[in-house]
This record gives C-alpha cells, sequence and structure tokens, in this order.
C-alpha cells in the first residue's frame, strides 16, 4: 500500500469535517463550497451512521445540504487517532475518532471509512462507505 495514499485520505478526513464546521455555521455557510462535498462522494457512496440506518449517496448529500447553517458559531469537531484499518493499492480504510462540540454538549464516535483514489478529488482520494459507532452519545 502507498503511504502516500495513507497520508491523502487522512487528510481528506481532515478537510472534509472543516467543510461541514463551515457549512453548518451560519456565519461561513454562504463562503463555503458544497460542491466540493459532492465532489468527494463517490458514486454508490453509503453510510451507516451511529443509528444503524442505511443510507445511500443521494440520502447523505440531501441531509447535508439541508442542514446548511443550521448552527450559530457553537459548533467544532476534532479528528483524533485516525489509524491504517487496510490497504491495498488504490483502495484504503481508515478508522477514527469523530469529537464533536455543539451548544456547549460533547459527543464521540468511532468510524471506519473506505476511500479509492481519484485523481480529480481535492486530496486525490474519494468516500465509498462510512460508518460511524458512539463511542459517547450526545449530551441531553
Amino acid at each position: 500500500m502507498d503511504v502516500s495514499l495513507l497520508s491523502r485520505a487522512s487528510a481528506e478526513v481532515v478537510d472534509l469535517h472543516r467543510f461541514f464546521v463551515d457549512w453548518f455555521d451560519r456565519r461561513r455557510a454562504d463562503t463555503t463550497d458544497f460542491a466540493r462535498f459532492e465532489h468527494v462522494i463517490g458514486e454508490g457512496f453509503s453510510m451507516i451512521p451511529p443509528s444503524g440506518q442505511w443510507l445511500d449517496r443521494d440520502a447523505v448529500l440531501d441531509h447535508v445540504r439541508a442542514s446548511r447553517a443550521t448552527f450559530d458559531g457553537d459548533f467544532a469537531i476534532s479528528i483524533e487517532d485516525i489509524r491504517l484499518g487496510w490497504g491495498t493499492g488504490d483502495v484504503i480504510v481508515l478508522t477514527y475518532i469523530e469529537a464533536q462540540r455543539h451548544a456547549g454538549k460533547q459527543s464521540r464516535r468511532r468510524s471506519s471509512a473506505v476511500f479509492t483514489t481519484n485523481s480529480s478529488a481535492p486530496n486525490g482520494v474519494e468516500w465509498r462507505h462510512l460508518h460511524e459507532t458512539w463511542l459517547q452519545m450526545p449530551e441531553d
């Protein structure tokens, strides 16, 4: 497995979550390009959020598009503990912890993400599958 694939996929995880923070923030949403998100979510993408529901690419795009500017500067995401799960050729699986803070409340989830190479994507990879599991559910 190509070491640069690991670094490109790791950068993509961090960059996409930076996009989410900007997209969801009322003050920055107008200057955030949704096309970046659409471009890195590969055809056939699927996601299993912590609820266990199965979402296809269109459902994820629709949800994120509809959630634009829903927070008022009180949302942050940090990415921790990125690890190689598996990789070969132009496919890699990463695991990482996503810590969110919103309005003073925190949550944490462990994610496993599958990426394939795509030379036209910002970091040279696109998301193919994402599975998230709660480590710490959002506080009430």
